[in-house]
C-alpha cells in the first residue's frame, strides 16, 4: 500500500456517510466590472490582487449583514461572533495538500490589503515557516487514520466551539472563521460543490469557479460576457432560503459594482472589449 498524503488522510478520517442538513446554492455573476477593478488595483497599488480576492471582500460585507451565519454553534446555542473572519484555503506542494489563511475583519479591509495579507501566509505556508501549521501537520502524520477522526472531534470542538486555543498543536481559536473559500478556477473548473468539514465548524463553504466567456441576455440582446460561477454549501442550522437571498444579494451588488460599492464612485471609462458585441456578431468575427 503507498503511503496517503496528509489531505487524504485527513479526508478519510473526517467525513462518514451525510446525515445533516445541507444547502446546496449557486449564483452565477457577470465579473466584466469585478475584472475592471482588480486590474485598476494591481496597475494603481502594484498588489497582486485577483478575482478571488474580491469575492472575499463581497463575502464579507454579505455576511456581516446576515449575523445569522456570522457565528458558531454550541451547546444547542447559536453564539454570534464580534468579527467577520474568512478563510482561504492554499494549495501546498503542487496541489497535493491544502492549508488555511484566516484574515480577520475581512469585511472592514480593503481588497489590497486582503491580497497583501493571504500572498504573504501562503508563501509562509508554502515555505515552511508557519510554526503552527509545522505542528498541525506533524501530529495529523503521527497519528494513525483511525485516531485522527476523534482527536479532529475534540480540537474542532475545543477551538471551534468554545474558541480555546491550543498552542502545543498549532491550533488558535476560532480556526477557521465563518466562511472558507477555495478556487477552483485556478484548476479550470467553472463549477462545483464542496462537502462540509465537521470539524471547521464552519456554516458557510464557498468555491470560486473559472472566468469563462458565455452568452447571456443584455437589454432582450444576446452578448458575449465574461461569468463566474460561484458555489456555495450552508448549514441549514444557521440559515434558510430567505436569508440566503439577502446574502446572495449583497454578493451580487458588491461584485458587479466594485467600484461603486467599495470606492463610492462609478468606474472609470475603459475601451469596450469585443466579447461585449452582440453574440451574433461576435461570432462572425464582426
Amino acid at each position: 500500500m503507498g503511503q496517503m498524503s496528509t489531505r487524504r488522510k485527513l479526508a478519510i478520517a473526517t467525513w462518514g456517510p451525510p446525515d445533516e442538513g445541507t444547502i446546496y446554492g449557486k449564483l452565477t455573476l457577470d465579473a466584466g466590472e469585478a475584472q475592471h477593478y482588480v486590474e485598476h488595483l494591481r496597475a494603481t497599488t502594484g498588489e497582486k490582487v485577483s478575482v478571488t480576492h474580491l469575492v472575499g471582500k463581497a463575502i464579507a460585507l454579505a455576511m456581516a449583514q446576515c449575523p445569522d451565519l456570522n457565528g458558531r454553534i454550541l451547546f444547542g446555542a447559536f453564539e454570534p461572533f464580534s468579527t467577520v473572519d474568512i478563510t482561504f484555503l492554499v494549495a501546498l506542494e503542487g496541489g497535493k495538500d491544502l492549508a488555511k489563511v484566516k484574515i480577520a475583519d475581512l469585511d472592514k479591509r480593503p481588497v489590497k490589503d486582503i491580497a497583501a495579507e493571504l500572498r504573504a501566509k501562503a508563501e509562509k505556508l508554502r515555505g515552511g515557516r508557519d510554526p503552527d501549521f509545522e505542528k498541525s501537520k506533524g501530529l495529523l502524520r503521527a497519528l494513525p487514520t483511525w485516531l485522527i477522526r476523534p482527536v479532529l472531534k475534540l480540537t474542532g470542538w475545543l477551538t471551534g466551539a468554545l474558541g480555546l486555543s491550543v498552542p502545543a498543536l498549532g491550533l488558535e481559536r476560532f480556526p477557521f472563521g465563518s466562511c472558507i473559500i477555495t478556487s477552483v478556477g485556478m484548476l479550470g473548473i467553472e463549477e462545483a460543490f464542496a462537502p462540509h468539514t465537521p470539524f471547521a465548524r464552519v456554516p458557510v463553504l464557498v468555491l470560486v469557479g473559472a472566468v469563462t466567456d458565455q452568452v447571456v441576455a443584455r437589454a432582450g440582446v444576446p452578448v458575449v460576457r465574461p461569468m463566474l460561477t460561484l458555489t456555495a454549501t450552508v448549514d441549514h442550522r444557521f440559515v434558510d432560503g430567505f436569508q440566503l437571498a439577502t446574502l446572495a444579494k449583497v454578493v451580487r451588488e458588491t461584485f458587479e459594482h466594485p467600484f461603486r460599492t467599495l470606492d463610492g464612485r462609478e468606474a472609470p471609462a475603459r475601451d469596450v472589449p469585443a466579447r461585449d458585441a452582440p453574440a451574433r456578431e461576435a461570432s462572425s468575427g464582426g
